[in-house]
């Protein structure tokens, strides 16, 4: 992280509400080729480390006996447990309120670690280190992420652009100039390089796994509103009390880019890094 950031657990407060329905879901067929990779048969163990609201650990669940989820904001462990308990999967799955750092917090040791979109918030170095300790020799670890070289497709869509480029205008307007995270500020945003963190820890790799998107998804204004609150940089307590103020200019915008209040949106592709822990 940049000079002078230092987490701290206001950096999703108030998020976990919005995460599940704001974000876009993942790749199609991204369990199916996880699952043909890494060999799953429905045993084993899996942690997903910042799990946020169970998003990557319930899709994976029934490939594993046992599923933990970590997570350090205390609403997304909620959201997850929730949610697991509506897919009957209370029984295969654990959710830990925790700062990654805090690990290995007596959880044994598990066949595949997963970082989806979490580990940059994190001390890399030692979280890399600890997560190797926990993996069983042989086991994986997989670093998910959009996949950022994927092909985009060119033609109409059926309903009008998300209008980012103004939610990222209002959101300064209201907020400052510098990316706000917790409480804290990211002016350089949140650093990469994490192939050179997970080498230093002793771990084999990088084997790479991409699952193209490029689906046309629908989504309207509810939608649009919640995938911004579920953002660290416009997390619903930056704004304070001018929450209602943010909320109803955001609609505002979206009115106007789209009269229907439907827009239309490239879901992306997946990209799964997978490392190994040396079996010798």
């Amino acid at each position: 992280m940049g000079e002078g950031w230092r987490w701290d657990d206001t950096l999703f407060a108030g998020a976990a509400p919005h995460y599940a329905r704001g974000r876009l879901p993942y790749a199609p067929g991204l369990a199916d080729a996880l699952a043909r990779a890494l060999r799953l048969d429905g045993t084993g163990r899996l942690l997903d480390v910042g799990c946020g609201p169970g998003t990557l650990g319930l899709e994976l669940a029934d490939r594993f006996a046992e599923t933990v989820g970590l997570d350090a904001d205390a609403g997304m462990v909620a959201e997850a447990a929730r949610a697991a308990d509506r897919a009957g999967l209370a029984g295969r799955t654990r959710w830990v309120h925790a700062r990654a750092e805090q690990l290995p917090l007596g959880l044994g040791t598990f066949d595949v670690v997963a970082f989806a979109q979490s580990f940059h918030w994190m001390d890399r170095d030692r979280v890399a280190a600890t997560v190797r300790g926990m993996l069983r020799p042989g086991g994986a670890l997989v670093h998910l992420s959009d996949w950022k070289d994927e092909p985009r497709p060119v033609g109409p869509l059926p309903h009008p652009p998300v209008p980012q480029d103004g939610i990222d205008a209002l959101v300064r307007r209201h907020l400052g100039p510098v990316r706000r995270a917790g409480r804290g500020l990211l002016p350089d945003g949140t650093p990469g390089g994490e192939s050179l963190v997970y080498a230093r820890a002793g771990l084999l790799g990088p084997e790479k796994l991409v699952v193209p998107g490029g689906r046309t998804l629908e989504r309207d204004a509810d939608d649009v509103v919640a995938g911004v609150l579920s953002l660290s940089s416009s997390a619903p307590h930056l704004f304070g009390d001018r929450l209602p103020l943010f909320e109803g200019e955001l609609r505002a915008l979206l009115r106007e880019a789209s009269p229907s209040g439907r827009f239309s949106v490239r879901q992306p592709g997946s990209e799964a890094v997978l490392w190994r822990r040396p079996v010798a």
